[in-house]
């Protein structure tokens, strides 16, 4: 019988104290668990054999009351301070009271937020004291705001009344381009170091140039320049004039700190036009690297690029992970970065220096004319590959006889090949496709067994080439991105469909691989649980349990950590499309997500128990 919340309370003996802190508290203090972005957390009252008890503590509603809210809500609380940070519908930021869920206070930076039209996405927040004063930074489509932590009222002395605009000092002509950050940055000692998203192409986008700005007064501390201006390291890998008007090689993933070192780890994206590169001739450097910057300086440490001259949309997706792991019987401080390919690149962490050799290996070569693609690609040759690399009509669905035969003739004049096929006139379709391997969710780490989990996508996408229309200032446009589903909504490719892998970096092997989502009407008709496409991380803790959503079933999940068992589930009714985060609040550990649209291409098998833009905290019964 489902426990009421007045009920859990009194059981729990916790009260609000309306603005003020817990008496104690484990935080989950940074986007991704902490600077390190490991989203492990050394709580461990909920254990493998606990797990089944848990249930709904508190539920709080971001939108306005009576409105129709639909949209993705991907950001993961920030418990800090005694407080919950969240950015929630309508990209409202507000703090909570994280044993209760109650409401602590609301800046609203776009004004009035009841209007169904989705207002785009934030993934939290940065916290920051200096043990006095506290602050949240909040990125909010082309700001990033500085709140008093206590009040939510904006700091004036910070930037611009309260906020500095992304679209700024950015050491380009802005005009008739954008950028936006939608994933919070890092505090070292008096430096935010900012993420930001640009356009994608095929017309002129923003460079993603990296930025830090003084945590006080909103001025830009330091620029890097990701793509190099004349006489910088990495100029010589671009055409001459590719610094004017190159666009993207930014980062919108997320960064990761050694606070220890003051280094900070950056993880970017490729350049623009993601599909063609004509005229971006060379490697392109910094696009697709992984970067190790002087935190106070914005300096070059060290680099590695992951995809040389992209043209396959295969970003960066996440920050890097920080952790020390056993390797040739030392420890040492490592850096692994999951990746949309669908490899775990591990990199010793103050000079760069892979773990296991790096392969460049020759790669197909692009037939579109003004292409002219980069020869070879860099191989890992360890761990394995976690996610399938490179699609051939075998490999098309066999969920039915009518799937096969209607995929068969869907594709029929497609493009397969190895990964690294490049795009082309021909609709081409791409393993890993466009939304990896892993994605923005990236990937937790269990400092005890030294294994990472991480969600992969392993469904296809296809685009092909175009002929730009006279006048549009480019030579080629595109198909747009299609991701490939058969006449039921169903991926094109042989099941499973989402996945989530255990990988043991002392030993740099996969222990496990589980499904990771369902389809009801597939599992009814006795075909085993394919997954779903993925659109979210997950975290684990020290209690041995993985907490896992981003599923289009709807459903929250809780996993073995040892062996990828389901342990635990509930249907929420909505996406659950964003990393969950753990903390402890007088003794008692919580869980929280939000719930974002239904996205699945089945229709609900029941109506949802909660509602589009609610956060969901849940702990044990009793």
């Amino acid at each position: 019988m489902p426990l009421h919340r007045r009920d859990f309370l009194k059981a729990s003996a916790l009260a609000a104290v309306p603005g003020a802190a817990a008496t104690t508290s484990t935080d989950w203090s940074s986007y991704a668990g902490d600077l390190g972005s490991s989203r492990y957390s050394t709580l461990d009252q909920i254990t493998p054999a606990n797990v089944s008890r848990l249930e709904v503590a508190w539920v709080h509603h971001s939108a306005p009351e009576g409105s129709r809210y639909r949209g993705s809500i991907e950001c993961t609380p920030v418990i800090a301070g005694g407080r919950m940070y969240i950015v929630g519908a309508g990209l409202v930021i507000q703090a909570l009271d994280p044993a209760t869920g109650k409401l602590l206070w609301t800046h609203s930076p776009l004004g009035n937020t009841s209007g169904r039209r989705a207002s785009g996405v934030t993934r939290g927040v940065t916290y920051w004291t200096d043990g006095k004063s506290e602050r949240i930074y909040a990125p909010v489509q082309s700001r990033i705001w500085c709140l008093d932590a206590k009040t939510g009222q904006p700091l004036e002395s910070f930037g611009e009344k309260g906020s500095i605009d992304v679209e700024k000092d950015v050491d380009r002509d802005m005009t008739g381009l954008s950028l936006a950050s939608t994933t919070p940055g890092v505090i070292h000692k008096d430096v935010l170091i900012i993420a930001s998203r640009t356009e994608e192409g095929p017309r002129p986008a923003a460079p993603g140039h990296i930025r830090a700005y003084d945590i006080h007064t909103g001025k830009r501390r330091w620029i890097f320049h990701t793509i190099p201006h004349p006489g910088e390291f990495g100029h010589e890998t671009w055409s001459k004039d590719s610094w004017k008007y190159a666009g993207g090689a930014n980062c919108w993933g997320g960064m990761s700190l050694d606070e220890k070192r003051g280094l900070v780890f950056i993880s970017t994206g490729s350049p623009t036009f993601d599909f063609f590169g004509g005229d971006r001739v060379g490697a392109n450097l910094f696009g697709n690297s992984i970067l190790c910057l002087n935190a106070l300086t914005g300096k070059r440490v060290w680099h590695f690029q992951t995809v040389h001259h992209d043209v396959w949309d295969y970003d960066i997706p996440c920050a890097p992970n920080l952790m020390t792991i056993t390797h040739k019987g030392r420890k040492i401080d490592i850096v692994a970065q999951v990746s949309k390919t669908g490899w775990v690149y591990l990199f010793e962490r103050a000079n760069g220096k892979p773990l296991y050799p790096i392969e460049e290996r020759k790669v197909p070569e692009s037939d579109v004319p003004g292409e002219k693609t980069y020869p070879t690609q860099p191989f890992p040759t360890a761990p394995p590959p976690f996610s399938r690399q490179g699609i051939s009509r075998d490999d098309l669905t066999n969920i039915s006889p009518e799937a096969a035969k209607q995929v068969a003739e869907q594709t029929r004049e497609f493009r397969f090949g190895p990964m690294f096929t490049p795009p082309g006139k021909v609709e081409t379709i791409f393993m890993p496709g466009f939304h990896g391997g892993a994605l923005w969710g990236g990937a937790s780490f269990d400092p005890s067994r030294e294994w990472l989990y991480v969600n992969h996508n392993e469904i296809p996408w296809s685009t092909h080439l175009k002929d730009a229309k006279q006048g549009a200032g480019y030579q080629y446009d595109f198909n747009g991105y299609t991701r490939n589903v058969d006449s039921n909504g169903y991926p094109v490719i042989r099941p499973p469909w989402g996945m989530m892998s255990a990988i043991d970096l002392k030993n740099a092997k996969i222990v496990w691989q589980v499904p990771h989502g369902e389809f009801k009407k597939l599992t009814a008709r006795g075909i085993p649980r394919t997954g779903t496409y993925i659109r979210g991380g997950n975290i684990v803790t020290r209690g041995g349990v993985v907490f896992n959503g981003g599923t289009l079933d709807s459903v929250f999940r809780a996993y073995d950590a040892a062996s990828g068992k389901v342990l635990w589930e509930t249907y929420l009714g909505g996406g659950v499309f964003a990393t969950p985060s753990t903390y402890s609040v007088n003794g008692t550990q919580y869980v929280v997500v939000p719930v974002s649209d239904d996205l699945n291409p089945e229709e609900p098998a029941e109506p949802g128990p909660h509602k589009i833009g609610d956060f969901v905290a849940f702990a044990l019964k009793g």
